[in-house]
């Protein structure tokens, strides 16, 4: 099977990649069903990519339906070792503009119906280490990008994941305001997890469409505010993108690489064969 290191999921509005060569399309069959969309191989600025679209060309999934582990198991099976997400967020802080780029840092949970949220489940138990959400490696050479492409750029920030599809109410964004949040947005999780649970770095590259509705200045946020914001920030995400994975480190030495090693507490005699051979992607090397 064809293989990319590098993974790109890409958020509303984001739905396709143009500059790839050596084309691919390719359709993968996980033990959690479909992912959202067939999965497009090819390089970029000379580097192998796994592009999908989170939501499905066509926006067909929203944030609460996303096959999030089917998504996450599928850039595992191709040898994704990085993925970088980009998705559309509201602000929640005066500093930070529509238009802007942020590469959060901190995640605060704030979802309520969607799951699952883990690979472990059905015999097996696993505990990773997510004080630090979101690769600290990869953040940086997205910041270091996002600087090189010309935009305006915040390091680091504390993103709310909301459910949705609903935007917030009023008392809801002064709320997270209130807890020192920076932006909300409603994907981030459960694809963060997953990814630290099946060792791969991730971390997210938020265009800022709006001021979500606590600011009285600002129309409360819509879905053609959303829509208008990205189609103007779309073409310098592609450029973060581009700078991006021309200087992703080659090797890899974060705490990304090796979350599983004495994450599983399950006797490996008692996981089921099935479990084992499902999630051999991910837990392989463990079992041996």
């Amino acid at each position: 099977m064809d293989k990319a290191k590098v993974g790109i999921i890409g958020g509303t509005g984001l739905y396709q990649l143009e500059g790839m060569t050596e084309v691919k399309e390719i359709k993968v069959k996980t033990p959690f069903g479909d992912p959202s969309d067939a999965i497009t191989l090819g390089t970029l600025a000379g580097v192998k990519v796994a592009f999908l679209p989170r939501h499905g060309r066509g926006h067909r999934y929203s944030p609460t339906d996303l096959p999030a582990r089917a998504n996450i198991y599928a850039l595992k099976s191709l040898g994704v070792e990085q993925i970088i997400a980009v998705s559309a967020v509201g602000s929640l802080k005066e500093h930070i503009k529509p238009l802007d780029m942020v590469i959060p840092d901190q995640i605060i949970d704030r979802t309520i119906a969607r799951r699952p949220n883990t690979f472990f489940t059905d015999g097996i138990v696993g505990h990773i280490v997510f004080a630090d959400p979101f690769c600290p490696v990869l953040r940086d050479t997205l910041y270091d990008a996002t600087r090189r492409s010309g935009a305006r750029g915040h390091d680091g920030g504390t993103c709310i994941i909301m459910e949705g599809p609903q935007f917030s109410t009023r008392a809801e964004s002064e709320l997270y305001r209130s807890w020192g949040a920076d932006v909300i947005f409603m994907t981030g999780l459960p694809e963060a997890k997953l990814a630290r649970e099946a060792e791969m770095c991730y971390a997210t590259v938020a265009v800022v469409t709006d001021y979500d509705c606590w600011n009285a200045l600002s129309e409360p946020v819509s879905t053609e505010m959303v829509v208008e914001n990205l189609h103007k920030s779309v073409e310098t995400a592609k450029k973060i993108l581009r700078h991006a994975i021309t200087t992703l480190p080659q090797q890899r030495d974060c705490i990304c690489a090796h979350a599983l090693k004495n994450a599983i507490i399950t006797n490996p005699k008692l996981i089921p064969e099935q479990v084992k051979k499902d999630l051999a992607p991910i837990i392989g090397k463990y079992m041996k």
